[in-house]
């Protein structure tokens, strides 16, 4: 038992201080290679992929990342134990640091395949999934998760679930400080209409001492990130981290208490155009890179000519890395 304990301290709570939530569609493992460039110690996440895509697509793409991305979360959409032990041990073999469960996603298409925050109705199948994929690798497994969903919210509720996990082996709680409404609301809503409700996730952490927790949900500067954790064990930065990428830059030091110098925009851009270049000889549109980095320059003079430049050419037929050379002259 101690020697499995020590196996998954890698990932220690320090290390989840600051976190860059998944999102589908942006974090991908292009961002999160651009994103690494800005900050060295942010716990970055996957996207949500799917056990199913997993087990019977493209195995190799979807577990695809850079080295440099260390510390890097694989986190996993699915309800079957034993698809989810499968799928954790793929991702512990492929590197990942953690393997977390989305129990938090609310849309349409997730809870047809029965898994997101549809499981908050379900913590004893959660909790399968948790001892099934603890017993299969010994990388950190964590969760994801919601206050409540739908009428089942309260606090009891959201305690008997985190009791649950916690017995299976659960390493961390991930507590996204909203309920979601799986019926009437769109994903997009479900982020903004349920109120949040930081109280909530303080309380749980109170009752659940030992239990590494980190809070998300409307966190939009690393100020706020920072008020935090001298009661939690860390924060997780969504949408502001990806629209205003240069938030990450100053991550190291206010979070991380590291004194190194935070890279220049150009300084990145440097870094990001070897990257660019191995990706454009494998067959990866430049667009697919270069989405990711237009708020590089924000409020910089020239970042709207950048953002223009790009934008209108990235896209093209046979767009390379000139075009992220001309757009670099444009801005200071």
């Amino acid at each position: 038992m101690i020697n499995s304990i020590l196996e998954r301290s890698s990932l220690s709570r320090s290390d989840r201080r600051l976190c860059v939530a998944p999102m589908m569609d942006w974090t991908d493992r292009h961002y999160r290679f651009f994103a690494r460039l800005l900050s060295r110690h942010t716990l970055l996440y996957t996207e949500m992929v799917t056990t199913g895509a997993l087990i019977h697509g493209d195995t190799a793409r979807f577990l695809r990342y850079d080295p440099a991305e260390h510390p890097v979360a694989l986190q996993l959409g699915g309800s079957d134990p034993a698809e989810m032990a499968r799928c954790a041990r793929l991702g512990a073999d492929a590197g990942f640091d953690e393997i977390n469960i989305n129990v938090g996603c609310p849309s349409d298409r997730v809870q047809q395949g029965r898994f997101g925050a549809c499981l908050m109705a379900e913590p004893e199948l959660v909790a399968d999934c948790v001892a099934a994929m603890q017993a299969a690798v010994a990388v950190p497994i964590t969760v994801k998760t919601r206050i409540g969903v739908d009428e089942r919210d309260s606090y009891e509720e959201l305690v008997a679930f985190t009791r649950a996990v916690v017995a299976a082996g659960c390493d961390a709680l991930i507590v996204h400080a909203r309920k979601a409404w799986l019926a009437g609301l769109s994903p997009r809503e479900n982020r903004d209409v349920p109120p949040l409700r930081y109280d909530v996730v303080l309380r749980l952490k109170q009752d659940f001492p030992a239990l590494p927790m980190v809070i998300n949900g409307g966190i939009k500067s690393l100020a706020q990130a920072a008020g935090f954790l001298d009661r939690l064990d860390g924060a997780m930065i969504g949408r502001a981290a990806y629209q205003s990428p240069w938030l990450l830059a100053d991550a190291d030091r206010v979070i991380y208490g590291d004194p190194s110098p935070p890279p220049t925009p150009h300084e990145v851009l440097d870094r990001f155009l070897p990257y660019v270049e191995r990706n454009l000889a494998d067959g990866v549109p430049l667009n697919s890179m270069t989405r990711h980095i237009l708020g590089l320059f924000h409020a910089r003079p020239g970042a709207r000519r950048w953002r223009r430049c790009l934008s209108e050419q990235a896209h093209c037929a046979g767009a390379d890395i000139e075009v992220l050379r001309q757009a670099a002259r444009l801005v200071r």
